[in-house]
């Protein structure tokens, strides 16, 4: 197999970024679109509202179970491709590819039946008892959102291995072709034919199948890493391998649920005790709030991964080829532009908070919904520049193979922090400890990154020669 993958040793650093990283965004800002839209087109249902609202939060984190498993096996077998041919070890990239099908194809499936078995306790688990509306809009969600798993997976999975390939547009397209199906179909099955939180889960399961579809096509056609027959034998080492330089990319989604169970807990315990929220006709809204506030959260962290994500396989195969002072430009130009993206989304969530409620159907709720969710945006997403800047430094030290550390700070932010802070901040500070927590985490997650970088940049020396 030839390596046409040779001119990530050359380019000159800026063109790769753009050229990796932009389609790598739009493919995860198309991604988070899918539950995004639903959430926008539930609310401004009358019909379904606040309720719907809450459920889609309670359901959002199972998905994003999903997500971690895909991403682990899609990233890491991205990761081990990109190192293998800077290293001219063709074999073992094309092994990781058939390796990572299978075990994506099993991991689904295997999801699929827990969830449909145990559903009733999954949900209340994650504060989908907060009142009978809200349990009864959860289950119904969860239950089409199941079904769609295997494709969700699926296609999850293979984006980054079709990015390793050497064809990031493609791998855009294919996430983008989906989440199209997904819009265009929420609003006729939502608004016109009344399905309710069915629609517009079957909306995003048919929008996933589309997106299954042309990874499957793709994967058939593929011009760097073609595997054969054999490369879909399952080996330890190669799933290993694969495993564990995905393991970050696993850590920082599944600790987002265990964090994303604490808080809508505590909002559900401590909402109950408040004077408003505590009466049932209100008690779901700072559970659906908080859902829409990390619905923002998502689109710019889906920029930031993506960024990030995108400059996998250029870090891989420079690391791979030795060209350490490349990755080091690379690291410095991807951190400035993660701070800068920071710095725009502080600046909305401070001063717009008012019209970024309004796209979730604020206008059909009380004025307790409203002045909740303008006090939960400025809160909880104060810290946004150091939040940017921790996901570029968990991603690109899993890029260059320093897995350990990476996981290492991604566990201390989103378990030792995100969800130490969730339970422990609401004893002291009630419903708005909860809004504390996230701050507080990044801004102590960003304490220790800076070490870090300092010692990244030491790895990577002093060598400063542009490739321009």
């Amino acid at each position: 197999m030839e390596n046409s993958n040779q001119f990530l040793g050359t380019e000159r650093i800026g063109k790769l970024m753009k050229q990796y990283a932009i389609p790598c965004i739009i493919s995860l800002l198309v991604g988070a679109l899918y539950n995004i839209v639903d959430q926008i087109f539930i609310a401004n249902a009358s019909y379904l509202g606040s309720y719907g609202n809450a459920a889609n939060t309670v359901v959002f984190p199972l998905t994003v179970v999903a997500l971690a498993v895909a991403v682990m096996i899609g990233d890491g077998c991205c990761a081990f491709v990109s190192i293998s041919l800077g290293k001219h070890e063709a074999d073992n990239a094309k092994r990781s590819v058939g390796n990572s099908v299978i075990m994506t194809v099993v991991s689904s499936l295997v999801l699929t039946a827990v969830y449909l078995i145990f559903a009733d306790g999954i949900i209340g688990l994650f504060g989908g008892t907060v009142n009978e509306e809200t349990f009864h809009h959860s289950k119904e969600y969860f239950f089409y959102i199941s079904l769609g798993i295997p494709f969700y997976m699926f296609g999850q999975a293979m984006n980054p291995i079709i990015r390793a390939d050497g064809n990031p547009k493609f791998a855009m397209v294919s996430t983008l072709a989906g989440a199209v199906v997904n819009i265009i179909l929420d609003p006729i099955f939502i608004f016109l034919f009344k399905w309710g939180m069915m629609g517009a889960a079957v909306a995003t399961v048919i929008g996933q199948m589309v997106t299954a579809v042309l990874a499957i096509w793709y994967l058939c056609r593929m011009k760097t890493i073609k595997p054969d027959k054999a490369d879909y034998c399952l080996s330890r080492f190669i799933c290993g391998r694969t495993l564990l330089l995905g393991v970050t990319s696993f850590l920082s989604q599944i600790s987002l649920v265990a964090a994303m169970a604490a808080i809508n807990n505590m909002l559900r315990k401590y909402g109950a005790a408040d004077a408003i929220f505590g009466q049932e006709q209100y008690a779901q809204i700072p559970m659906a709030v908080v859902g829409i506030v990390m619905k923002f959260f998502q689109i710019v962290i889906s920029i930031v991964v993506g960024m990030a994500a995108g400059c996998i396989p250029i870090v891989g195969y420079n690391m791979g080829a030795g060209q350490k002072g490349r990755v080091r430009e690379l690291f410095t130009k991807l951190l400035i532009a993660e701070a800068s993206i920071g710095a725009v989304a502080l600046v909305l969530v401070e001063f717009f908070p008012g019209q970024l409620i309004n796209i979730f159907g604020a206008a059909n709720e009380s004025v307790y919904y409203t002045d909740f969710a303008i006090k939960a945006f400025r809160t909880y997403l104060c810290m946004m520049i150091f939040a940017c800047v921790n996901k570029a430094c968990f991603i690109f030290l899993q890029a260059m193979g320093r897995a350990m550390a990476s996981t290492a700070l991604s566990m201390i932010r989103e378990v030792v922090f995100g969800v130490g802070f969730a339970l422990l901040l609401p004893v002291f500070f009630g419903l708005d400890g909860v809004l504390y927590s996230m701050p507080v985490s990044d801004l102590l997650t960003f304490l220790i990154a800076v070490f870090l970088i300092c010692g990244t940049y030491k790895q990577l020396g002093s060598e400063r020669n542009r490739h321009n």
